[in-house]
C-alpha cells in the first residue's frame, strides 16, 4: 500500500464500480454488437459466449497485472513494452499504436457525414444523393475543421467523448430492454424466421474465422483504464471485480444485444448498409412500436454527432501527442517533434491529416458510400488487434521475468502456466490479424473484392512500414543536420504520389494481372526514391520545418 500512497497521496480512491463503468465506455457499445451482427448473423451470439469465456476475462486480467507492475509509469502499452524489451519496441509499439489510430479517426470523421444526414433529414436518402469524392472532401473538411478548433476544445471535447460514451452505454442496454418487452407485447414474433436454437452455430469456415479479427476490435480497449490500478483502495481485489463485472456486462450487452437485433432484421437476409446505418433502422423501428414516431431516431443521432465530433478532436489530439512526446529524440525526426507557438506538433498534425488522406483516397474508388464505410471498418478490424498483440507480447515477457516484475495483483499464480495462456491469446490474436485481411460485404473474388484486398495490403505496408523509415530518417538528421534537402523531399513525395495514383487506377481496373503490376511498379518507385533519399542532402537548401 506505500507505493499506491506514493501515488495517491491525497487518498482519493476510485470504487470498483466507477472503473467498470469507465471501462465499459471504451469498449463495447451499439455499433460493435451491429457490425458483427451484420458479419456472422445469429450465429455471432456463439462467437460472443466464446470470447467473453476465452478472451476478455483472461485479457481483461491480464491487462490489471501489466497495469500493476508499471504504475509509475502511467501504464502506457509502449512504456509496458520499453520496459520489458527495450527502447526501440517500445518507440515501434507507440508508432503502432499510433497507426492503429489513423483509420479509427478517418472512420470517425466518416461517421459524423452520416451522422449529420440522419440527424438532418431523419432518412438514408442522403446518402445516395452523396458521391464518394464529395464525401472524401466531406471527411476531410472535418480534419481540417478539428484541428484548428482543437487547441480551444480539446477539454471540452474530452468531456463531451465521455458523456457521449456514456449516453451510448444506456442507448445500448435500451435496446436490449425495448426489444424484449416489444417482443412479449407482439406475443413473441420475430422478423428472423424461422428461429431455431441451431441457427446460432456458426459454419466454420474461412468466412466465419476471417471475421473474428472485427470481433477482437469490438472487444477490445480495457488497458485505457490500467493506469487507474493504484488509485485503487484494494487493487488486488477490487480490479479484478470491475474487470469481471466488464466481463459480465459485455456478455449481457453482445448476446441480448445480439438476439434484439434478430427481433428486427431478418438474420437470412441482412441488409447490407447494416454496418452504416443499422443503428438508425433499429431505433427508428422500436420508436414506431412505441408510438414515439422518429423522437427515439432523432435522439440517437444527436448522441453519435457529438460522441463523434468528440471522439475526433481527442483522436487527433491525443494520437499525435503521445507519438511525438512518448518516443523520444532517439527514433523520431527532429521536424516531427517540432511545436508552434501554442505548443502544438504542427508538422505531427500534418503527418496524421496526410496518412489519413492517403486512407480516404484509398478508398475513394470503391463502388459507394456504403463499401467505404464498410472498407475502413474492415481495415480497423485489422490494425487494432494487431496492436492487441503488443498486450500479451508484455505480459509474457513479464511472467518470464516474474521476480523482476513483481506486483501486488497477480493473474494465474503458476508463471509457466500464465505464460501460456498469454502466448495462446498472442498467437490467436495475431491470426485473427492476418486473415482479417480479407474483404467483408462484397461478393468473394469480384473485382472489389480483390481491389479491397490490394488496399488493406497497401494500407497495413505503409502504416507500419513508415514507422520502421523513421529511425533511419532521424539518424540522417543527427549525421547531416537534416533529413533531405529540398529536391529530394519533392522528388521523393511526388514520385510517392504518382506510385500510390497509379496503384490505385490500376487496381480500378480488370486487367487479370493488375495485382502483379502494382507490385512490379510500387517496388520500382522504391528503389528510385531509396536510392535519391541516400545521397547526402544538401544543408544550404532544406525546408523551414526541418531548421
Amino acid at each position: 500500500m506505500d507505493e499506491i500512497k506514493e501515488l495517491n497521496p491525497e487518498k482519493k480512491f476510485i470504487s470498483w464500480q466507477t472503473l467498470f463503468l469507465m471501462d465499459l465506455c471504451t469498449v463495447i457499445g451499439i455499433d460493435d454488437i451491429m457490425y458483427n451482427f451484420q458479419n456472422q448473423g445469429m450465429s455471432v451470439i456463439f462467437s460472443w459466449v466464446v470470447m467473453v469465456l476465452f478472451y476478455v476475462i483472461p485479457y481483461s486480467l491480464m491487462v490489471g497485472q501489466l497495469g500493476s507492475v508499471f504504475n509509475k509509469e502511467g501504464g502506457g502499452l509502449s512504456s509496458w513494452v520499453r520496459r520489458t524489451d527495450g527502447e526501440f519496441l517500445g518507440y515501434f509499439t507507440a508508432w503502432t499504436y499510433w497507426a492503429a489510430s489513423i483509420p479509427y479517426a478517418v472512420d470517425s470523421a466518416n461517421e459524423i457525414i452520416v451522422d449529420l444526414g440522419w440527424a438532418l433529414t431523419g432518412s438514408e436518402k442522403f446518402q445516395s444523393k452523396i458521391s464518394n469524392s464529395t464525401f472524401a472532401i466531406l471527411t476531410f473538411l472535418m480534419f481540417i475543421i478539428f484541428i484548428i478548433v482543437e487547441h480551444h476544445f480539446s477539454r471540452s471535447m474530452e468531456l463531451l467523448s465521455t458523456i457521449g460514451g456514456g449516453l451510448m452505454v444506456v442507448m445500448t442496454i435500451l435496446l436490449v430492454l425495448l426489444a424484449f418487452v416489444g417482443l412479449a407485447k407482439s406475443g413473441g414474433h420475430m422478423a428472423t424466421q424461422p428461429f431455431t436454437w441451431k441457427m446460432m452455430l456458426p459454419n466454420f469456415n474461412w468466412h466465419y474465422f476471417s471475421t473474428i479479427a472485427m470481433l477482437i476490435y469490438a472487444m477490445n480497449g480495457c488497458e485505457l483504464v490500467a493506469p487507474y490500478v493504484t488509485q485503487m483502495k484494494k487493487p488486488q481485489y477490487d480490479f479484478p471485480k470491475a474487470m469481471i463485472a466488464l466481463a459480465a456486462m459485455t456478455a449481457f450487452l453482445t448476446i441480448f444485444g445480439s438476439f434484439s437485433l434478430g427481433i428486427y432484421f431478418n438474420a437470412y437476409h441482412i441488409p447490407n448498409d447494416l454496418k452504416m446505418n443499422g443503428a438508425y433502422y433499429v431505433f427508428d423501428m422500436i420508436g414506431q412500436q412505441y408510438g414515439l414516431g422518429k423522437g427515439l431516431l432523432f435522439f440517437w443521432a444527436w448522441t453519435s454527432v457529438f460522441f463523434n465530433c468528440a471522439l475526433l478532436a481527442v483522436l487527433l489530439d491525443a494520437m499525435t501527442r503521445m507519438l511525438i512526446s512518448d518516443t523520444g529524440e532517439k527514433y523520431m525526426p527532429k521536424f516531427l517533434r517540432k511545436k508552434d507557438k501554442n505548443g502544438l506538433p504542427i508538422n505531427g498534425y500534418i503527418l496524421t491529416v496526410s496518412l489519413s488522406a492517403f486512407i480516404m483516397i484509398l478508398g475513394i474508388f470503391l463502388p459507394n458510400m456504403n463499401d467505404i464505410f464498410n472498407w475502413l471498418l474492415n481495415l480497423n478490424g485489422i490494425v487494432s488487434p494487431g496492436v492487441t498483440c503488443w498486450i500479451f507480447y508484455s505480459f509474457m515477457c513479464v511472467r518470464k521475468n516474474s521476480k523482476t516484475f513483481s506486483s501486488k495483483y497477480v493473474y494465474i499464480k503458476n508463471d509457466k502456466l500464465a505464460y501460456t495462456v498469454g502466448l495462446i491469446l498472442l498467437v490467436v490474436t495475431a491470426v485473427a490479424t492476418i486473415m482479417g485481411i480479407t474483404p467483408q460485404d462484397v461478393a468473394q473474388y469480384s473485382g472489389t473484392w480483390w481491389y479491397e484486398l490490394i488496399i488493406n495490403i497497401v494500407s497495413v505496408v505503409v502504416l507500419i512500414g513508415l514507422g520502421a523509415i523513421l529511425p533511419g530518417i532521424r539518424r540522417r538528421e543527427v549525421k547531416y543536420g537534416i533529413a533531405f534537402d529540398k529536391p529530394q523531399w519533392i522528388s521523393m513525395i511526388a514520385l510517392i504520389l504518382i506510385a500510390i495514383i497509379a496503384g490505385i487506377s490500376l487496381g480500378a481496373t480488370k486487367l487479370p494481372l493488375r495485382g502483379l503490376y502494382i507490385f512490379i511498379e510500387e517496388i520500382a518507385v522504391l528503389i528510385i526514391v531509396w536510392l535519391i533519399g541516400r545521397r547526402k542532402p544538401d544543408i544550404n537548401n532544406s525546408f523551414k520545418a526541418e531548421e
